[in-house]
């Protein structure tokens, strides 16, 4: 039978428009981007829209193969089996319940890739292919449900319990549920999915696919078949469970994935393309905060200095050669220079004294000109009264005392009291 007469056959013929309907709601009134720098990054632009139809795709392709194998247990069809591959008819009768689903990712992907006038990139392509294996999946587990329950009965049942299975488990604990769902997060500008963080969901969804249709093998002792199909589920669900066992609530995502332009050497100023527009002047301000912190002893400028922007929600430390810095928000409010300073005031403990890291950060910012910018932030004005008069009687030294007393005051700082 030709794949148009399928179509036409079968219930794709009139699920799929309510299908697409639905998944036009979605994608007008779900997710959006919500990072103002994500809105062209191809990832992140796909997967806001998807992070609301998962669900959807996975509950389209479970209820319409039980449909579709009910119609065929029910016509006999199924029984007649033994002479064709069952798995010929099954793919036979899935595969346009499996176009179907995939309309309910392939357009979302596309129509956020054309209104943000972006093209697609591999990292962008991970979670629409994820979610098209994963329909391929729900749809081999109802085509088992079908073939033993009413489908009639099944049909609206399994509709409604992957859709609610798979929406809620974002607000489910343990947090490996939602990792083995198939509900992926949405992604920040610089981040993409890593290959691990994927694995759990094929996994799981596909072991339990895998071991139904061990159940169809041309094999005479029932038994044998059970044990297989135990197996392979068992393996690939458990496998699953263990990858994402020890997960925190967000998925282990990759960052700083974003293309970027580098300009200079030592330091090389690195910000990311989407605001590179700026490096040209972001750099002489660092150039310059690094010159005055040189001359004032206390520093060793940096091979590059990198934008955090496409870290993401993760953090990378930064290193003596290589400083990570907010370059795009410090450029957009005219303070890189200021921004500079405070990275190159490395204090060798979380929580050390506060006056003694309010008066090392002033005479930082008063070296480079950003005293007056610093003082503004200060929220604790007795620390500004106790620090002023000493960072005064500081700046009127010569450099090889005023580095001598930062060292002091840095190692000071950081000194426990027993």
């Amino acid at each position: 039978m030709r794949l148009r007469t399928r179509l036409f056959a079968g219930s794709v013929r009139w699920a799929a428009p309510v299908v697409l309907l639905l998944t036009l709601f979605y994608f007008y009134a779900g997710s959006t981007v919500q990072d103002p720098y994500a809105v062209e990054y191809a990832p992140a632009v796909v997967a806001a829209p998807l992070m609301t139809l998962y669900a959807l795709a996975y509950a389209v392709a479970a209820a319409l193969a039980v449909w579709e194998s009910g119609r065929l247990r029910a016509a006999g069809v199924w029984d007649m089996a033994p002479t064709r591959s069952r798995y010929r008819v099954a793919g036979d009768a899935l595969l346009p319940v499996i176009l179907c689903a995939w309309l309910v990712v392939v357009v979302p992907t596309v129509l956020s890739l054309v209104s943000a006038g972006t093209l697609p990139t591999p990292d962008s392509l991970l979670l629409p292919g994820m979610a098209m294996l994963l329909c391929v999946a729900h749809a081999v587990i109802g085509f088992a449900i079908g073939l033993r329950a009413p489908h009639i009965v099944a049909t609206p049942i399994v509709a409604v319990v992957v859709w609610v299975a798979v929406a809620f488990t974002r607000a489910v604990d343990p947090a490996w549920v939602r990792h083995i769902s198939g509900q992926y997060t949405d992604l920040m500008f610089g981040e993409a999915p890593s290959l691990l963080s994927l694995a759990p969901h094929v996994l799981f969804g596909g072991a339990v696919a895998a071991g139904l249709a061990v159940m169809w093998l041309p094999v005479r002792q029932r038994l044998v078949r059970v044990v297989l199909a135990l197996a392979v589920a068992g393996t690939g669900t458990t496998s699953a469970v263990v990858i994402a066992d020890g997960w925190a609530h967000d998925t282990p995502l990759l960052s700083g994935q974003a293309p970027v332009e580098c300009l200079g050497t030592r330091p090389t100023v690195c910000m990311p393309a989407i605001t590179a527009r700026d490096l040209p002047g972001v750099r002489e301000d660092v150039v310059s905060a690094l010159g005055d912190l040189a001359r004032a002893k206390v520093v060793t400028p940096p091979e590059t200095v990198v934008d955090r922007l496409g870290d993401g929600r993760g953090s990378r430390s930064s290193t003596p050669a290589n400083w990570r810095v907010d370059l795009t928000a410090a450029a957009r409010d005219d303070a890189v220079k200021y921004a500079v300073t405070l990275a190159a005031v490395r204090l060798p403990c979380d929580e050390p004294d506060p006056a003694r890291a309010y008066a090392v950060r002033l005479w930082a910012s008063s070296v480079t000109g950003q005293a007056e910018v610093f003082r503004s932030t200060a929220e604790n004005r007795s620390l500004v009264s106790r620090a002023e008069p000493e960072v005064r009687t500081v700046l009127t030294k010569s450099p090889d005392r005023q580095a001598v007393w930062y060292e002091q005051q840095v190692s000071d700082a950081c000194r426990r009291v027993n």
